[in-house]
């Protein structure tokens, strides 16, 4: 059996098959990780806002509060906007997974009542 399957190509045909499947795999699995990475920026994305929003409370630096909650991919285009009543918004860049340049951002609010 195993010389017929030789003689009519098959192994061939299942060789060049894998090699056909290979980059659609990679571009799947490169999409999952990317998904990843965009949840993972909007979850600290919204860490970042409550501890901006408790060092809003208490009259500390918001932005720094911010920033200590958050990887260093994620700190490039940090932006923390504090507004009345101690509200407190920030944006995060999403990083591409294979260049690392900008996907887009994720923004995330919180508000905590003033503790002055």
């Amino acid at each position: 059996m195993i010389w017929r399957a030789r003689a009519t190509g098959e192994w061939g045909q299942a060789s060049v098959e894998l090699v056909a499947v290979i980059p659609v795999l990679v571009a799947v699995c490169l999409a999952l990780w990317q998904g990843l990475v965009y949840g993972q920026a909007a979850w600290l994305a919204g860490a970042a806002a409550r501890a901006a929003a408790r060092a809003e409370a208490v009259g500390g630096d918001t932005a720094a509060a911010a920033r200590s909650r958050l990887p260093a991919a994620l700190r490039h285009g940090l932006r923390v906007t504090t507004g009345r009543d101690g509200d407190v918004a920030v944006r995060v860049r999403v990083p591409l997974v294979v260049t690392g340049a900008a996907l887009g951002t994720v923004s995330a609010q919180a508000q905590m009542e003033s503790q002055r």
